[in-house]
């Protein structure tokens, strides 16, 4: 984030939305909005959205899985592939 063109007033969003998003999907930087010198907002380009939203299902599922195995919810290699050798494929 460039601390000198990243953040905007909600007054220029008010008067420049199309530059401003202009600028969000060509550098793909999230800009903040401030309200009386205050920052009150993020917006962000709709494919950095997205690849965030990504990137956090992703961290969510692997500290749901380290929980689990903390709480011994898991079976040994071994077992599994017992298992999987007993289960009929197609």
């Amino acid at each position: 984030m460039d601390l000198r063109t990243d953040i905007q007033s909600i007054t220029d969003l008010k008067l420049r939305p199309a530059e401003i998003v202009a600028k969000l999907n060509r550098n793909h930087r999230p800009i903040v909005i401030t309200q009386n010198g205050h920052a009150r907002a993020v917006i962000q380009d709709v494919s950095s959205y997205e690849q965030t939203r990504k990137a956090l299902l992703l961290l969510k599922l692997a500290a749901q899985g380290e929980a689990e195995f903390k709480q011994g919810k898991f079976i040994s290699h071994e077992k599994l592939m017992k298992h999987l050798a007993r289960k009929p494929r197609g």
